[in-house]
């Protein structure tokens, strides 16, 4: 698993923005400045589109006062479902992040076997901060936990 002073994988990913998928890659959106990603098992399910994606929209301008450069949302899924996701939920700036295939969650060493419940490999809820690319803040939830991954935890340890 990824840990504090790691530097984020070299990877290419798709975000979601309102023309459709767009390529990114993982040295422009984690570097330089400082980076908040915060990961959910899924869009559009209970936990991330009641409470955890909405608590970053809500605390969107904290963030960025306390020297956030970018607030990312990733979830394994594709870049059309991250895109509906940030419609239905009206995330302005915030980033949606789509690992489609997880490779990226994978390269972080934190997927998530949801197959018995019919969900397949999921990113495990997480939040973390970088500097520069290099991670200086990780928080994973424990299994069903919703705590140290929330927007106010991370405004806590910013």
């Amino acid at each position: 698993m990824i840990k504090i002073g790691d530097k984020i994988p070299a990877m290419k990913l798709m975000t979601a923005t309102p023309d459709g998928p767009r390529e990114a890659d993982t040295a422009d959106l984690f570097g330089p400045g400082k980076t908040v990603l915060f990961a959910v098992p899924g869009a559009f399910t209970p936990t991330c589109s009641a409470k955890h994606l909405p608590g970053f929209v809500e605390h969107y301008d904290a963030l960025k006062a306390k020297g956030v450069d970018r607030v990312i949302c990733m979830a394994v899924n594709d870049a059309f479902v991250m895109g509906a996701w940030a419609k239905a939920q009206n995330t302005g700036d915030i980033i949606m992040l789509a690992d489609g295939s997880g490779t990226f969650t994978k390269a972080l060493g934190l997927e998530l076997d949801l197959v018995a419940r019919g969900l397949g490999t999921r990113s495990q809820r997480f939040a973390l901060v970088t500097q520069d690319g290099v991670v200086t803040h990780l928080a994973v939830e424990e299994p069903g936990g919703f705590d140290v991954s929330r927007a106010e935890a991370v405004l806590e340890a910013l």
